[in-house]
């Protein structure tokens, strides 16, 4: 497993580089927060909060901001309810709060909502829930009888807590957005992702998708990347968990292969496309996507499959002895970290993509 190291200067580098995950040059802004945390020049101050499934991209984040994380007591009672308290003074100011879905996820959701609401009740000026991972994002319609729609309950739950904004990555459907009354920041590792495929030049490559759901987005790949693109047909069999892959569009033969998806999951969806590319002539396979989410048995099935590289981020935390040899890890600290600098300091996000 190999993970890129990350880079946080303290100040302003007269070589332009750019911000990882972004189309900006380090040149072009103070990269870092200067200061203290109560600095005048930003009004209110700032303070970063980690919950405790993103300890390690929390710290990532504060230190490309110059900052400390934010200390709070945690108790959990004889009888599993959860307590907070913080132990530092947040009234009037500028809090984010990072923490994703990860497993076990409804553990994590009842601690991102008990430390919006204490923040929230310390009177802190603004409050932005920064969730990479935002989990039932595929339950955003009732497309059966006598079925709800959790990602509209969540959104709900967070601005009853006290969020003010949220900020997230790669939503499994994009209307989840309007599921929410406050405002938001929905990113993508898009650019992350393939800045570091192009580095890499892997010869003779054309894009596939796992399924016509992500052929959009893979249409974005194969563009940026000036590659052909294919896409795998597939169908679910009822209910059923795993897919059944049906055939491809477009052609493979004698080509590698990138296989794109934006979560895995079970790595049903992968087996079943590696298989039909392989099927097809196929030579080399790589894999990217955002979310590692990886269910029990997920890194098993992969490791069984000829997969040549998997690319994916740390929107999830992932213990390095279940990442396998294969893996490369992008941070997506960089992406949020200036993100969230702007966002405190009232400056364009869409800059950062030339939007």
């Amino acid at each position: 497993m190999r993970e890129l190291p990350l880079e946080s200067p303290s100040k302003m580098t007269e070589t332009p580089i750019r911000i990882p995950g972004t189309k900006l040059a380090k040149t072009d802004v103070h990269l870092a927060m200067q200061g203290s945390q109560n600095d005048p020049r930003f009004g209110a101050g700032i303070r970063i909060f980690s919950g405790s499934s993103s300890p390690n991209l929390a710290k990532e984040i504060s230190e490309y901001l110059n900052l400390s994380l934010g200390r709070y007591e945690k108790y959990i009672f004889s009888n599993e309810n959860l307590f907070f308290k913080l132990n530092e003074s947040v009234r009037g100011q500028d809090v984010y709060l990072i923490q994703s879905c990860a497993s076990p996820i409804h553990d994590h959701i009842m601690e991102m909502l008990l430390l919006l609401d204490t923040i929230k009740r310390d009177f802190a000026w603004r409050t932005t829930i920064v969730v990479p991972y935002l989990t039932y994002t595929r339950s955003d319609k009732k497309d059966q009888p006598r079925v709800g729609i959790a990602a509209r309950l969540l959104a709900e739950m967070i601005e009853v807590a006290g969020a003010d904004r949220y900020m997230t990555i790669d939503l499994h459907a994009g209307q989840i957005q309007g599921f929410f009354h406050i405002p938001g920041d929905t990113l993508t590792a898009f650019h992350l992702l393939c800045d570091y495929v192009k580095a890499q030049q892997y010869p003779n490559l054309v894009v596939v998708a796992t399924d016509l759901g992500f052929a959009k987005k893979t249409r974005n790949w194969a563009e940026s990347l000036n590659t052909p693109m294919a896409i795998v047909e597939k169908r679910r069999i009822d209910n059923a968990d795993q897919p059944h892959a049906l055939s491809i569009i477009g052609d493979v033969r004698g080509k590698n292969v990138l296989l794109v998806d934006d979560e895995l999951v079970t790595g049903g969806s992968v087996a079943s496309a590696v298989h039909t590319v392989r099927e097809h002539g196929a030579r080399d396979i790589y894999l990217a996507f955002t979310h590692p989410v990886f269910a029990p048995g997920s890194m098993q099935r992969l490791a069984d499959l000829e997969i040549k590289e998997i690319i994916t981020t740390n929107t999830l935390e992932v213990a390095p002895e279940r990442l396998l040899p294969n893996m490369t890890v992008l941070s997506i600290a960089p992406l949020l970290g200036e993100v969230i600098r702007r966002s405190h300091e009232g400056r364009s996000v869409g800059e950062l993509f030339n939007e």
